[in-house]
């Protein structure tokens, strides 16, 4: 699996999300400081939602900070759809079945889970400036706290 590194730049894509044909290049640019792009295992699983519902609830303070937020995982859209509502999650998700996107960004792997190993997503967060330059990239983050601790280092309160 390769990640990517701060200082190199972010794999741009165009995929159908639950806002319409999103494309990350034009998405970082719209923001003035760019883009949250994390990835998650499973929609409407215990901390898929708790991670996902953390964004919703922080996604007023990351937007006056100028980022914007993008959820991608392999769910049909139908399912990304369905969440998005029940949630009323305010941010686009990115369905990416045959994991394109995932694999570009590190973010499809190996992971190993109660001593199992097994290839599937590896729940990251990585922070994409409006030129397109990875500025973060987290790997295996826990889906509790992790919004608040990006927060925190994006100097981001409120």
């Amino acid at each position: 699996m390769t990640v990517l590194e701060p200082g190199a730049p972010a794999p741009d894509f165009t995929a159908e999300s639950t806002a319409g044909t999103i494309r990350l290049s034009e998405t970082a640019a719209s923001s003035d400081r760019g883009v949250v792009v994390y990835f998650y295992p499973k929609a409407s699983t215990p901390g898929c939602t708790r991670q996902a519902c953390d964004f919703r609830d922080s996604l007023n303070s990351l937007s006056a900070a100028g980022y914007s937020v993008i959820g991608v995982s392999a769910d049909p859209m139908v399912a990304l759809e369905r969440f998005a509502a029940k949630q009323s999650l305010n941010f686009p998700l990115v369905s990416d079945p045959d994991h394109e996107i995932l694999g570009a960004w590190g973010a499809w792997g190996e992971k190993k889970n109660y001593g199992r190993t097994y290839t599937g997503i590896i729940r990251s967060t990585v922070v994409v400036s409006p030129d397109g330059v990875v500025e973060r990239a987290m790997y295996n983050v826990k889906a509790t706290g992790h919004v608040a601790r990006l927060r925190r280092e994006l100097g981001i309160e409120g």
